[in-house]
């Protein structure tokens, strides 16, 4: 039963992590722009704020976000500016010509990891619809007669997962071909990324639910 239950919590989970989305989106192609640790860092942050609804939702003081509203307008309303804050920032970054993008990643020595894991940080935290994703995973396999090792299973294994995902999108990406297809791919690659993020945080801002 507990066997089960995991399995069917974790194939949520891992269905749901790997789907393309804003935070795949965005490192991805930190991955491919800035290189390999910048975006561990992006997935380190981004892992941070699953985790953090994880625990919230653990906790029970989900039943204080849905109970009221204003906590999660507030959230949904944080979340859409920030990534059609991202949207901009991006779509600014196609429109620059190849030669200033090639002399600011010269001038660029020192890789920005503190801005880059409170982006990834923000990001999820900023999205309430992650809350409600955890909420519906941890109604998979938690129950009142659950055994005690099911949460500390579910926060555990979940977490394992995503790192694994995240960690992988930002290996896979940052390897010597994906930079090459990012430096000719690269105006594309920013205006499909401004395009996810603003829809993203369109969506957010209409959300009702």
């Amino acid at each position: 039963m507990i066997a089960s239950q995991l399995a069917l919590v974790y194939g949520t989970y891992l269905i749901a992590t790997a789907s393309p989305g804003p935070s795949n989106m965005a490192i991805m192609a930190t991955a491919m722009r800035d290189g390999r640790l910048p975006a561990l860092v992006l997935a380190a942050g981004v892992m941070t704020g699953s985790l953090f609804w994880a625990i919230l939702t653990a906790t029970g003081l989900s039943a204080v976000l849905t109970t009221y509203a204003e906590a999660l307008f507030v959230i949904k309303i944080v979340g859409g500016v920030y990534l059609l804050y991202l949207a901009f920032r991006a779509g600014r970054s196609a429109l620059k010509p190849v030669s200033d993008f090639a002399g600011t990643n010269a001038r660029r020595t020192t890789p920005r990891y503190r801005t880059l894991y409170r982006q990834g940080v923000v990001m999820h935290i900023g999205n309430p619809k992650a809350i409600m994703s955890w909420i519906a995973i941890m109604s998979l396999g938690f129950r009142a007669d659950a055994s005690a090792v099911i949460l500390p299973a579910i926060i555990g294994g979940c977490a394992l997962l995503g790192v694994i995902v995240f960690g992988s999108y930002a290996l896979l990406f940052s390897t010597a071909s994906m930079i090459v297809l990012y430096a000719r791919l690269r105006r594309w690659i920013e205006s499909m990324l401004s395009a996810v993020f603003a829809v993203a945080g369109l969506k957010l801002l209409v959300w009702q639910n």
